[in-house]
């Protein structure tokens, strides 16, 4: 990988693919993210020297850039006149992130959707706004709509999205991609999609309360192949200024869509502590990567948890302390980024809503078409070795200069809201 941003005419030859750093999940993939002011400038300036601090922007943004069949996204991509992708570019380029996440977009090997969207959307004027290029991408199988060969639902009968290892109609669906204008360590890019559930001592295994037996939703045969990560855990190492600051992606499974077993609820809580695990030293030697490598973080090092988590920290379906185990950990801190328009989303729909607990400014996602109503579940949260500038939700109020690329049920972008962190490495 070269040090220097390569040209637009050799992109394609320097993205990153987890063919490159893990042949573990190439073989998987062939399995059948206070008020704040609405002017988002970009937060990188003058670039870093060995002397020099660097503001860095970073954003997670759940852009529901999935597909109902395999090959859709790339169709729509391709067109270069996706009215989803279009305004989905637009936010993007008004918020101007250096290191972006995007769950919900569909994996397909050798890269093609991230080079679509960069190439006839991010590069692209949308509406006026600066076309914006990021020479580093990363992207990698997931563990979305991947059979699994077992009746994990219980069902009686084996297939559907289901029995995936991770819910989807198709492989790759759900999908996660990472782009940076600053390079990749590729060959230090750790995944996790691999990794066993049963493996995680003291993991929360559902249990089937028609049974006596504790932890028995899934059989000895069913735990010797369930895949914790419902997507995948990656530790993408970015590099800023000659230092490191490892990007901790991941989009738990959402804490629903099961029964009295609460499968998704216990599972989405434990992906929610792998993290947690990974970054507290000593804590994580049970944990492997899809390298075979053990362990987590050493400590001291910087990093950003970053993604789609799936939990509220007061309300919701997730088990009450998904996220606190993050939101309450001693290495990582809280901005509390928070916007206008959740707020009035909130009060304007009511329902759900006012029986919250939380601060609806801190909302990122608008369920307001469902229970239970808005809630804050997309994070980007620093460790307590970075200095945080500033911190946002991207939800303009009603009337205001982006509100458009927000709106309101049917959404011309997503359900969810980005959320910014700017931070000085």
């Amino acid at each position: 990988m070269p040090s220097t941003s390569p040209t637009r005419a050799t992109r394609r030859t320097t993205r990153l693919t987890a063919a490159v750093t893990t042949a573990a999940a190439a073989l998987a993939a062939a399995v059948p993210l206070a008020v704040v002011p609405l002017a988002v400038p970009a937060a990188s300036a003058a670039p870093a020297t060995a002397s020099q601090p660097e503001d860095v922007r970073f954003m997670t943004y759940n852009a529901s850039l999935n597909r109902s069949a395999a090959g859709e996204l790339l169709e729509d991509l391709g067109s270069g006149d996706d009215a989803q992708a279009q305004a989905v570019a637009e936010v993007i380029q008004r918020n101007r992130p250096d290191v972006l996440l995007v769950n919900e977009f569909d994996y397909y090997p050798g890269n093609e959707a991230v080079d679509l969207f960069s190439e006839n959307y991010l590069e692209v004027p949308q509406n006026g706004q600066e076309p914006i290029d990021y020479p580093y991408v990363y992207t990698a199988p997931v563990n979305t709509g991947v059979p699994s060969g077992l009746d994990l639902d219980n069902s009686g009968t084996v297939g559907g999205g289901n029995d995936a290892f991770g819910f989807g109609l198709f492989p790759g669906q759900y999908g996660m991609a990472v782009y940076s204008k600053h390079p990749i360590d590729a060959a230090a890019v750790r995944t996790f999609q691999q990794f066993l559930w049963k493996d995680m001592p003291g993991a929360l295994l559902p249990d089937d309360p028609a049974t006596p037996e504790p932890a028995d939703w899934y059989s000895e045969e069913e735990l010797a192949a369930f895949r914790l990560s419902s997507k995948s855990h990656w530790d993408i190492p970015v590099e800023i200024g000659g230092t490191t600051v490892h990007v901790l992606a991941a989009h738990p499974t959402p804490p629903t869509f099961d029964g009295a077993e609460d499968r998704n609820g216990t599972r989405n809580h434990d992906e929610t502590r792998l993290w947690a695990d990974y970054v507290t030293p000593g804590a994580a030697d049970y944990l492997y990567d899809d390298a075979g490598r053990h362990g987590g973080l050493k400590p001291g090092a910087r990093f950003v948890v970053m993604g789609d988590y799936n939990a509220d920290p007061n309300d919701g379906d997730s088990r009450d302390a998904s996220i606190l185990q993050l939101l309450g950990h001693h290495r990582i801190q809280d901005p509390a980024p928070a916007s206008a328009g959740g707020a009035e989303a909130a009060q304007v729909q009511g329902g759900a809503n006012a029986a919250h607990e939380g601060d609806p400014a801190l909302d990122t996602a608008d369920f307001s078409d469902r229970a239970p109503g808005n809630l804050r579940v997309d994070y980007v949260l620093p460790s307590k070795n970075l200095r945080v500038l500033d911190s946002y939700v991207y939800w303009p109020a009603a009337g205001e200069p982006g509100s458009e690329l927000t709106g309101t049920y049917p959404f011309p972008t997503s359900d969810h809201r980005p959320v910014v962190l700017d931070v000085r490495v």
